[in-house]
């Protein structure tokens, strides 16, 4: 028997009562009604011929099989999301919504004054900008153009190596006066340290085996680097930091600069279907360059224009 295809509101409710956790703030996310909400749990459920959610006094609990059910309404809701980008201009106008998916540091502190000088060449284009550490999936159109810390694997990308950015060690020049500066990186040993709560394969790849900066050395843990960088600024201790952020901050001191830097790969990634949207385009290339630069000053080099690495990456 051929089963009634469900309308997407019907999942869309569905994924708010998921990320809410309740009827009434699923509504509420949504702007509708409770009792409306509850109709198109119910209706999915009639159509699925499943039950989605066990009932109590206690409000929903999700089943094992709408746990199950969440990637795929979550794809749909990421279609949909999309074709709502791709159809707000034509292909060929310099306007429109393109959404860009980087960490949370380049978000907050790298991309705002690039987006800003774009916004000035073209005040047509509305950007939708989503921060997150874990990458966004570009070939499910998540997002349209990715800036990323680690070479694409994923094929028909289109990927352009932009160079690699600096970090260093730093410290607001009130804890350098109360604490004193280290001189070498074993001194580092007795200062206090700012730094991960989880040690990632990412951290594992780029910290030096003999650097005495590990989680047992951390006077304070954090993985969200906006915090970290927020406690150096409020003279906490030593952390680290891109170089060409903590260059804004006269009070901040960079320390050991011809001992220690690390070097992180960035990438400008896009879907290689987007190539003739024009709008989309010309974002991409304008991160290309003004990420080159920043890069580039971060190691006291020339910017260079970044290549082309492939259209399948």
């Amino acid at each position: 028997m051929d089963m009634t295809e469900p309308d997407w509101q019907l999942y869309r409710s569905f994924l708010a009562v998921m990320r809410e956790g309740s009827l009434s703030g699923a509504a509420r996310s949504l702007g509708m009604t409770q009792p409306s909400l509850g109709r198109h749990i119910r209706e999915l459920e009639d159509i699925l011929g499943v039950s989605l959610f066990a009932r109590s006094q206690q409000g929903l609990a999700p089943t094992d099989l709408a746990h199950e059910l969440v990637p795929h309404a979550q794809a749909m809701a990421s279609a949909s999301a999309a074709l709502r980008r791709a159809a707000t201009t034509r292909k060929d106008a310099i306007a429109g919504v393109v959404r860009v998916t980087a960490s949370e540091m380049m978000g907050a502190e790298v991309l705002p004054p690039i987006l800003a000088a774009f916004r000035q060449q073209h005040p047509g284009i509305v950007i939708e900008l989503s921060l997150s550490n874990e990458p966004e999936d570009l070939l499910r159109r998540d997002a349209d153009i990715a800036v990323r810390m680690m070479r694409p694997t994923q094929g028909a990308l289109v990927a352009r190596h932009i160079g690699k950015i600096a970090l260093g060690f730093f410290a607001h020049k009130r804890y350098i006066e109360a604490n004193g500066r280290p001189e070498t990186v074993a001194d580092l040993a007795g200062h206090s340290l700012i730094g991960f709560d989880t040690e990632t394969p990412y951290i594992r790849s780029m910290r030096p085996a003999d650097l005495p900066y590990t989680r047992e050395h951390f006077a304070l843990r954090t993985d969200n680097d906006l915090a970290s960088v927020a406690a150096i600024r409020a003279g906490y201790g030593i952390g680290i930091c891109q170089i060409g952020i903590a260059r804004r901050d006269s009070n901040l001191i960079h320390l050991l600069p011809g001992r220690f830097t690390l070097q992180m790969d960035t990438w400008v990634v896009m879907h290689e279907d987007l190539r003739r949207s024009v709008r989309t385009r010309a974002l991409y290339d304008h991160f290309c360059v003004a990420l080159s630069e920043y890069a580039a000053q971060s190691i006291g080099r020339p910017a260079k224009h970044a290549k082309n690495q492939g259209s399948r990456r």
